[in-house]
């Protein structure tokens, strides 16, 4: 089995194909990327298995970008002729529609439509009428369409008719951690929020605003933009890999009152490294966590305040969350999420049996 895996190399989405690429190759599955969006860093590129195809092409969901999603099909259309994959794997809506010969699934990351729902309340202004266009047009031509949330799975059908049988729900995961957190021992009393300040959705004002007067340092850790600033957390800054994980396994709570989160590996990372969970009270949260975290409105400082208050006051409490949360995330395995990328492939392979796409 070979896989065409095209992906980009912003947050969550590089996150989820470092991940999945690692264990699909463990698991006797050939893959090979294709990067589009900002250049690899070294560290990032370090993560990937050692096919990789990089190319600087603009996102779909960046402005001006349509001329740029164009042409990184016409790319990713000549490497699928030299690398004949027996799968291709897509994060663009909008390339779903293309005559690519290997059955193709579309994997829903995130969706623009949906979250200008989350943040403004109403549906996206004409100025994104093109994206709806592109992403209908795409996932209408996927063999197979991929979400993380039956809730992300939803907001797809709310924006694009899909085709009866094709679409699915595969749960995103992570590896183990390589210092697992078995205990309370070393946790520190700090409160971790870890996302893009300037990123609406996140909700980090709420989180800077809910953290005056509480008796623990909340540390904010990621990029806060050209102008951003915060009043009562601290801020570390945009941190690498290893001193986010180190920064994660000291803190007691992670504080998440996001309004959109189709994916949420940084938050499942948390959880792994037996955090407790405060996040937002959102259908893709509450989804994934169900009793595994204590949720509150994404905008509502005061009732941010008060449950960190309580957890930060109540030990008992803060390490039951903790567990459960850690429990959870075991669940959540990067090993289960490629055995289920395994499967579907395979399936897709047996559906196309018939006509071998590069007879």
């Amino acid at each position: 089995m070979k896989v065409l895996l095209a992906t980009d190399t912003v947050g969550d989405v590089f996150a989820y194909t470092a991940e999945l690429a690692t264990a699909l190759e463990a698991g006797g599955v050939e893959v090979v990327v294709a990067t589009m969006g900002p250049r690899l860093r070294r560290e990032q590129r370090e993560l990937l298995p050692g096919r990789v195809h990089e190319s600087g092409y603009r996102l779909e969901w960046m402005e001006d970008s349509w001329v740029d999603v164009a042409a990184a099909g016409r790319w990713l259309l000549i490497l699928e002729e030299e690398e004949r994959p027996d799968v291709v794997q897509l994060c663009s809506y909008a390339h779903g529609a293309l005559p690519f010969k290997a059955p193709k699934v579309v994997v829903a990351h995130s969706s623009v439509l949906a979250c200008w729902r989350a943040v403004h309340g109403s549906d996206a202004p004409p100025e994104w009428g093109h994206y709806r266009e592109q992403m209908a047009a795409g996932l209408a031509g996927a063999d197979a369409v991929v979400a993380p949330t039956m809730a992300m799975l939803e907001e797809l059908e709310r924006d694009a008719e899909l085709r009866p049988g094709v679409a699915a729900v595969i749960r995103n995961g992570l590896a183990a951690p390589t210092t697992p957190s078995a205990s309370d021992v070393g946790k520190s009393a700090l409160v971790l929020g870890a996302e893009r300040k300037w990123d609406q959705t996140k909700n980090l004002a709420t989180l800077d605003a809910a953290a005056a007067r509480l008796a623990w340092p909340v540390t904010v850790a990621g990029d806060l933009g050209p102008t951003g600033k915060v009043r009562f957390a601290e801020s570390t800054g945009t941190l690498d890999p290893a001193a986010l994980a180190e920064l994660r396994r000291s803190a007691s709570i992670f504080a998440a009152p996001t309004a959109y989160e189709p994916s949420g590996l940084g938050i499942l990372a948390a959880a792994r490294d037996r955090c407790a969970l405060v996040l937002g009270y959102i259908p893709s949260l509450r989804e994934i966590w169900t009793d595994a975290a204590i949720f509150v409105q994404p905008d509502d400082e005061r009732a941010l305040h008060e449950v960190l208050e309580t957890l930060i006051a109540d030990r008992h409490l803060r390490g039951q969350l903790a567990e459960r949360a850690q429990q959870r995330a075991s669940e959540l395995s990067i090993q289960r999420t490629a055995r289920a990328y395994r499967d579907l492939y395979e399936r897709m392979v047996a559906t196309q049996a018939a006509a071998p796409p590069y007879a």
